[in-house]
């Protein structure tokens, strides 16, 4: 049985996404032995220590203009934990330029990663029937 590595900022987790409770045994050494490490705890590790490109709040409007940034740069960015590729972000850029005041006001509300998630199934849902947006 192989060891998990505990996540460097969210301890109620492994890093390949168990929930701690989940674990039965946790890899201790410093750096990981890849012999008794679970492969992909081992793999994923460096990006999970990787720190935040950017942080947004709930209700912080900044959120578009990093995903703009993304979509400019055509790059990936870590935003509060979370990767963003380009092509989430240039949907998620699509819907809000789309979107009414209100809409968008209410999008707000939530944390970065399900305001990005939420934009995909809208764009998963317009696109499903062969549809342009």
């Amino acid at each position: 049985m192989s060891g998990h590595i505990r996540h460097p900022r969210d301890r109620r987790q492994s890093v390949c996404g168990l929930f701690a409770a989940d674990v039965q045994r946790w890899e201790t050494e410093n750096p990981p032995r890849i012999d008794y490490t679970c492969e992909d705890c081992y793999t994923l590790l460096p990006e999970a220590q990787r720190p935040d490109d950017a942080h947004h709040p709930p209700g912080d409007a900044t959120l578009i203009d990093t995903l703009r940034r993304i979509v400019a740069e055509r790059q990936c960015a870590k935003i509060d934990g979370v990767i963003v590729d380009v092509w989430s972000a240039a949907v998620t850029v699509l819907i809000w330029d789309r979107l009414r005041d209100d809409k968008r006001q209410r999008l707000l509300t939530v944390p970065s990663h399900e305001l990005i998630l939420r934009c995909v199934a809208i764009y998963t849902r317009l696109t499903r029937n062969g549809g342009d947006t």
